[in-house]
């Protein structure tokens, strides 16, 4: 796979800070976005390296791995190992020549890189695999997608991966596919393919983990004198029984009406149900000589 440089991806500087990264990364992802550019392979493709930079360059860690190593960034472990055990067997090999009355000259230094690295005759070739670099997507869904299990088609370098969403994803959630990334080096392992939802919320719920908050308005009879009332919830309508009498704020708890819990089949979280009193305008003349009898009454 051809090296890319993710800074110029991102049409930024090297010495840029994580807020600069960050709108930059907004900028082009809103550009090359495919809602915005339907069946346009190109841009597909560029929102995909704008979203592999972003993850790359917005975590310190490995920000500070690529700009040291370049395109072999994701094998940075495994190289400063080796250069370690490199640095040390040398150090051993130079202290055993002079105690054995030899130096280590520039030829027998030689010889032990060629013999690390694989050039030239050896005393023991060796070739260091390195498993292939990962690849990093991200899938934008609404949550009424996540609401059940779906199966969607993500195309990756030409070839179609078949994906199953299991239902109660959360928005952030990562899911690695294994042996869909670039590929190894000296017959290494392929890396994988690490798909990162990003979950929009359009409904009138708001999600926290398993549970669904919502807030319904409460007319001033039935809240003083009870009643049924329909609400929704996020698959369907349900009657509530309103005890007469109910505060503003009230809080109602429906079990088991939230969200799916994550890969358990038939779990569910809570919905929980605030009523908010809304007072009535536009009253007519009885109306408000009701009112003026009801507040003498209470002052009685």
């Amino acid at each position: 796979m051809a090296f890319i440089d993710y800074y110029k991806t991102l049409g930024i500087a090297k010495t840029a800070t994580e807020a600069e990264i960050k709108k930059a990364y907004r900028k082009m992802a809103r550009k090359y976005h495919p809602d915005v550019n339907p069946n346009d392979k190109a841009s597909e493709e560029k929102f995909k390296e704008v979203s592999e930079a972003n993850e790359v360059l917005s975590n310190p860690a490995n920000r500070k791995k690529y700009d040291k190593h370049g395109e072999n960034w994701k094998h940075a472990d495994d190289i400063e190992r080796q250069q370690q055990q490199q640095r040390q067997y040398a150090g051993q090999q130079q202290q055993s020549r002079q105690q054995s009355g030899g130096g280590y000259g520039d030829e027998g230094y030689s010889d032990f890189f060629e013999s690390m690295f694989g050039g030239g005759p050896s005393r023991g070739n060796r070739n260091v695999k390195f498993r292939g670099q990962d690849y990093n997507a991200e899938l934008q869904l609404d949550l009424r997608d996540v609401f059940i299990t779906d199966k969607r088609t993500l195309t990756v370098n030409g070839k179609n991966i078949r994906l199953t969403i299991p239902a109660g994803v959360k928005d952030g959630q990562q899911i690695k596919i294994p042996g869909h990334g670039g590929d190894g080096m000296n017959g290494g392992p392929k890396g994988d393919l690490v798909i990162r939802f990003s979950i929009s919320n359009n409904t009138d719920f708001k999600r926290d983990g398993d549970n669904l908050y919502a807030t319904v308005q409460l007319d001033l009879y039935t809240a003083m004198l009870g009643g049924d009332l329909m609400v929704n919830t996020f698959d369907g309508k349900v009657k509530l029984t309103v005890t007469p009498e109910t505060a503003n704020g009230t809080k109602v708890k429906l079990k088991g009406k939230g969200f799916p819990v994550y890969k358990k089949d038939g779990q569910f979280g809570d919905l929980y149900i605030t009523y908010e009193l809304k007072t009535p305008t536009k009253l007519t003349e009885k109306e408000k000589q009701l009112f003026e009898e009801l507040s003498k009454l209470r002052q009685a």
